[in-house]
Order: C-alpha cells, then structure tokens, then sequence
C-alpha cells in the first residue's frame, strides 16, 4: 500500500511540473506583443537608416526606385486568404526563415561597406557610420529571431534552433558602384516593409490567444 501511494505521489509530481513548463495563453500574448513592439521599434531604426544610406550612398535623401528586386529577399506581397489559413507555428516559421534572409543580406552589405571605408581612408569624428547602423539593426533581428524560436519551442519542444553558415560574399564583378548602392538601398527598402507585415503578424497572433 505504501508503495502505491509512493507511486501515485510520485505521478502527480511529474504532472504537476508537465503542467508548469506549459506556457499560459496571458503568458504567450505577452511574449506577443512584447515581439510587436521589438518589430515596431526595428522598423523605425531601419527607416532612419534608410534615409542615412540613401543620402550617404546615392546623394539623394529622397531616392525611390521600386521597380528593382533582389531575388534572394523573401516575397513581401501575399494572399490574405492564405495567410489568414496559416497556423501558428508556420506564420512563426515563415518569420524565423525570412528574418535570417535579411539578417545575411545586411551582413554582407556591411562588410562590403567597411570594406569600402578601409579603402577609403573613410573615418567620421561625429556620429555612428552606416556599418555600424546596420549592426544595431542585425542585433534588433537576432533578437527578433530569439523571442520567435523561444515560442517556437513552446509550440514543440523538438524545435531547436536551426546554425545558418556564414553567407558568402558573392558580389558580382561585373555590378557597378552605382548598382551595388542600389542593392544596399533595396534591402532596407524591403525590410522596412517586411517589418510592417511581421508587426501584422504578432498582432494577429496576440489575438488568436485568449
């Protein structure tokens, strides 16, 4: 009888921690809305860099081009009916996936432009560098990608958070200066709306957990 007793008290204990590791719905739209604001705040750091890189690199503050894509950035235009049909843990995915994208397309265009200032002798007594602007935007993702792997893991515990190479530098020989400013102008222009429709996302979210 002491045994069975032992046993029984034994089981409540592992149910009772089964219990506690799962994360509460109040819990989960907190980390919702807590990534929102990260995203919101991301966004208006891009946007100020985006008006520095535009003026620095292209001589023109208010330079728009919306008829360039870079193939390698994540599609920025979806369906609404299929977006409203995916479920958490894809809308979480497809996040994760497509903030790495960007996060590797602002690696190599940061490197290019320190590069580019080594070369130049380029050095600026006053204020931050545009390296430097994009490093505090790439912190602002991998922070992102960490609060979206930690809800990723609440939704199935065999997620583990996925090792990217380190992209390579493939610029193309043949692009121009002009090109390659263009390039770095395009990235933050898609970023900036990207950033848009993830706030849309962690919103929605928020309201799907009651």
């Amino acid at each position: 009888m002491t045994l069975c007793w032992r046993a029984l008290f034994l089981l409540c204990c592992v149910l009772s921690c089964v219990k506690s590791f799962s994360p509460s719905p109040v819990l989960q739209k907190s980390k919702y809305k807590d990534s929102f604001s990260l995203t919101r705040s991301t966004r208006t750091r891009v946007q100020q860099l985006q008006k520095k890189y535009k003026e620095q690199q292209l001589g023109n503050k208010h330079f728009e081009d919306r008829s360039r894509q870079l193939n390698d950035l994540p599609l920025l235009s979806t369906d609404f009916y299929s977006w409203l049909k995916l479920t958490d843990w894809e809308r979480l995915h497809s996040a994760f996936v497509d903030m790495q994208a960007y996060w590797n397309r602002l690696d190599r265009k940061r490197k290019q432009l320190e590069g580019d200032e080594k070369e130049q002798m380029v050095s600026r007594a006053v204020g931050t560098t545009l390296p430097q602007n994009i490093r505090h935007v790439q912190h602002d993702l991998r922070d992102l990608m960490s609060q979206v792997s930690s809800q990723m893991s609440y939704m199935r515990s065999s997620w583990t958070k996925p090792t990217f190479p380190t992209p390579l530098n493939s610029q193309s020989g043949s692009q121009t200066v002009w090109d390659s400013s263009v390039e770095g102008y395009i990235i933050l222009r898609d970023l900036d709306l990207y950033l848009t429709r993830l706030a849309r996302d962690f919103l929605f979210l928020a309201s799907k957990t009651h």
